[in-house]
């Protein structure tokens, strides 16, 4: 029996002569389960349901040297130990003894504590087999346990920030993270829809980092300046840049002393396709969910994404975006309208938007519109080619990052008016990147959504089953749906409001092509054909 100043709940279960009449017995101790097993005089106890999927151990088979397999998946366990020989969930076992003749059980639970430190350490364990479920089930073991459960999230994000090569730019998951919490607090509504969340973002995490080796981060520290930390993220300085993250957080300044800094460098160039922008608006989001706990490998990460992002506005097509924002307030004579943008590439549509007269708020609703636009009509012969050039590889995900980072420049402009400029220049070159994308047959009647908030509340509440198996898909699902709903909040009444809705009702039910075998084929025999 245990050191009696141990904490302990020893309990009746069997005669030792019932148990040995057949070797194995299921009993109940409250609302326990518990399977005894005789073997060669020495009884063993253990939850009767496999830990795995359920399955009753008492059905099990037990081995000469104490292995108990469950016979529904062959998972094998040491009663003596509860290992699990395949290195998945344990097997809880309890601690027996013989007294008169009566088998005695110690059920005592472990403390809250040890418990949730328990499900932390196995959910950590679970993520270099991917193993879905399991991550599920740990999760929900510390939520019984009485723990946090967006601990679950904290750690997960502390094991895995260092192994992504190009920081925030390697994965969806923390721009996805803000969105899911959000879902969480705002639609959860029993125990299944507060759990899923939490669950496909540390799964998420999980995925991208799987097998990954660790990426260091710089070690140093600098005092913090906006500046000349701006200027490091222009010069793909990760070294510099770290050490003023660094040093900022070592004198106790936070995200609100760092934001604009982030905000400045990321909408700079025409940052990843706009990814920049939505990188550090979804950051600050999470760390309002998450707290302080988190700031140093999520800022991490941040400053890693930004530095090694791609300048799309240096390649031909966005060449003049430079020369447009340096002279965005000389000539401002023309009120346009989104049907005058209709049909123009990236310059033009820059050079017309460099014009306009309206405010910024009143510009970003007509680009917006356009925006809107591009998305619902994109066609999905481009999605299907398999003959078109790297250049014009177009797909639905894609896409909706017109609509993403338009959420996302709104916030930061709006916070930050002088980077108002920047966010409505590269939401021209979005939709003017997309102008050659488009199917004519597409009409806005068709694809109306007739009462939008019946339709976004069906929408966000389908997110909790999405059905998909790619997280990249269910990361671009959240983040279309919450811009879309988040810019409906902040202007209801924009005249926009029927483009968007339409436009993510198409998203949705057209089908997504995700692996393009003869496109990459023929792409790769018209390389090679030219090479030197």
């Amino acid at each position: 029996m245990p050191d009696s100043a141990q904490h302990t709940d020893w309990q009746d279960a069997i005669e030792l002569s019932t148990l040995r009449e057949t070797g194995a017995k299921v009993i109940k101790v409250g609302s326990k389960q518990i399977a005894l097993f005789d073997r060669d005089g020495e009884i063993y106890a253990c939850n009767n349901r496999c830990p795995h999927e359920g399955y009753p151990l008492k059905e099990g088979t037990l081995s000469g040297d104490c292995t108990l397999t469950c016979n529904w998946h062959n998972w094998k366990f040491d009663l003596r130990t509860g290992d699990n020989a395949y290195g998945g969930d344990r097997l809880r076992v309890y601690p027996t003894c013989v007294e008169g003749g009566m088998i005695r059980i110690d059920v005592a639970d472990a403390p809250a504590q040890a418990r949730i430190d328990d499900a932390l350490n196995n959910l950590r364990d679970s993520f270099d087999r991917h193993e879905y479920d399991r991550m599920a089930r740990e999760i929900a073991r510390m939520d019984k346990a009485g723990g946090d459960v967006l601990d679950a999230v904290r750690e997960t994000i502390k094991w895995t920030h260092d192994r992504f090569e190009f920081g925030i730019g390697s994965t969806h998951a923390p721009m996805a993270a803000a969105d899911w919490l959000r879902l969480r607090d705002t639609r959860a509504h029993d125990d299944a829809t507060r759990l899923m969340p939490v669950h496909e973002i540390v799964a998420n995490f999980a995925w991208d980092s799987q097998r990954e080796p660790v990426f260091p981060y710089s070690t140093e520290t600098k005092p913090w300046n906006e500046d000349d930390f701006v200027q490091a993220i222009e010069d793909e300085d990760e070294g510099t840049a770290t050490a003023h993250v660094r040093g900022a957080l070592d004198v106790g300044m936070g995200w609100a002393d760092m934001e604009r800094g982030f905000a400045r460098a990321s909408l700079a160039h025409y940052l990843d396709f706009g990814h920049g922008a939505i990188y550090v608006l979804k950051t600050g989001e999470l760390l309002d969910h998450l707290g302080d706990d988190v700031i140093e490998p999520l800022l991490l990460m941040l400053t890693r994404g930004l530095v090694k992002s791609w300048r799309e506005d240096l390649i031909p097509e966005f060449r003049e975006y430079a020369a447009i924002l340096e002279n965005w307030n000389t000539t401002k004579d023309q009120v346009v309208q989104p049907d005058d943008f209709s049909g123009l590439g990236a310059k033009a549509a820059m050079t017309l938007a460099a014009k306009a007269s309206q405010s910024p708020d009143e510009l970003y609703d007509v680009l917006l519109e356009m925006n809107g636009r591009s998305v619902l009509k994109f066609d999905l012969d481009v999605q299907a080619a398999t003959t078109n050039s790297i250049a014009h590889n177009r797909t639905w995900l894609s896409v909706t990052h017109e609509v993403t980072f338009a959420n996302a420049a709104r916030h930061l402009a709006q916070k930050y008016p002088e980077l108002w400029p920047s966010a409505l220049l590269q939401m021209c070159c979005f939709f003017g990147r997309n102008s050659d994308s488009q199917d004519a047959s597409i009409c806005l009647e068709d694809w109306l959504v007739s009462d939008p908030t019946a339709f976004l509340n069906e929408t966000l509440d389908s997110l909790f089953d999405h059905g998909q198996f790619e997280y990249i898909v269910t990361a671009h699902l959240i983040k279309t749906t919450t811009a879309i709903s988040d810019e409906i909040d902040n202007n209801p009444g924009g005249a926009w409001q029927p483009t968007l809705l339409a436009a993510l009702n198409r998203f949705l039910h057209s089908p997504l092509k995700r692996r393009h075998a003869m496109r990459t084929a023929n792409q790769a025999l018209s390389f090679v054909a030219i090479e030197d």
